[in-house]
């Protein structure tokens, strides 16, 4: 069982425990925290708290978290856009809105879910019970390109080129604001949010994290971004763009909280894949082109020209 402790601010101060908890705790959804609640799992100076509680922004809140349920995986025939494929890797344009692997409020309907379908028996176990075959994750609301191994031999191979760099990723976006230079490398570490599990931060003893980026275009105050992985962490371009000022269009964890119509989440897509094939060791280049949501952004914001 793991215990969390948390402290709500002052502007938190009003708020029902539950919303709170479902924005604050990780893939913590309501119907969880009320159950957690209703558990007696919540508490505040040992005394558990009822479910329409409201904050007063200066107490501590501990939620004591019960070791997650096994999840049956079963493989579901969703659609996969696959942009390469052979005996070893296969290499999917997941679209915005699909879960990588599953995870507590995503049992099922993930990329996962979708390659047991596509490959059947032919994937890696090294990625674990949850994520055969996964060798990185891409954000539910980012789309693009992501790889996952079919045995274990191409599992070991990728996961030591996404070490060495060798395994080289390329995203474009959109970021509020004008950048200053054409080019720029953002290194700062990341780790998690101090008071917002479900964010990450840059922090003096987080995780090393290197992103290179360059301006495609420029528009009245947004710019539009090309940005190369040198490592690999979680929203890690989503981070280092907020970190220097210009978080990316349309997330509203780390810019602005209002939604942008037309858009869902953040305005971030995986365009390039380069890495040597684990068999051959021949390198493959793969690109996808902008979704056409992507584009229509940029068509909005060359229109005010």
């Amino acid at each position: 069982m793991e215990i969390l402790t948390l402290q709500p601010n002052k502007e938190d101060a009003g708020r029902r425990i539950d919303a709170w908890l479902a924005e604050t705790v990780e893939d913590m959804t309501r119907s969880a925290a009320q159950r957690l609640i209703e558990e007696g799992r919540v508490t505040c100076g040992g005394k558990a708290l009822a479910k329409n509680y409201k904050l007063t922004g200066g107490e501590t809140v501990e939620v004591a978290q019960p070791e997650p349920e096994a999840v049956d995986l079963v493989p579901q025939n969703i659609p996969l856009d696959v942009v390469y494929e052979d005996g070893d890797v296969i290499v999917v344009n997941k679209p915005k809105g699909l879960v990588v692997h599953p995870a507590p409020g995503h049992p099922d309907g993930t990329l996962v879910n979708a390659l047991m379908f596509h490959c059947g028996d032919s994937l890696s176990g090294i990625g674990g019970e949850l994520r055969p075959g996964i060798v990185h994750r891409i954000d539910r609301d980012t789309s693009g390109l992501i790889i996952a191994a079919k045995n274990d031999m191409a599992h070991q191979k990728l996961a030591a080129q996404l070490q060495d760099h060798t395994l080289a990723r390329v995203y474009e976006c959109i970021v509020t604001g004008n950048l200053r230079e054409d080019t720029g490398t953002v290194d700062a570490p990341i780790g998690r949010h101090r008071t917002d599990r479900k964010k990450m931060a840059v922090v003096a003893d987080g995780r090393h994290a290197v992103t290179h980026w360059e301006v495609i275009a420029r528009y009245p105050g947004f710019t539009h971004v090309r940005c190369r992985l040198e490592t690999g962490r979680t929203h890690q371009i989503r981070v280092h763009m907020a970190h220097i000022g210009h978080p990316i269009l349309g997330d509203t964890v780390y810019g602005n909280k209002k939604p942008v119509a037309g858009l869902q989440g953040q305005c971030l897509h995986a365009v390039g894949l380069r890495f040597l094939h684990p068999r051959t060791g021949e390198p493959v280049e793969l690109g996808c082109g902008l979704t056409e949501e992507f584009q229509k952004q940029l068509r909005l914001l060359q229109a005010k020209k």
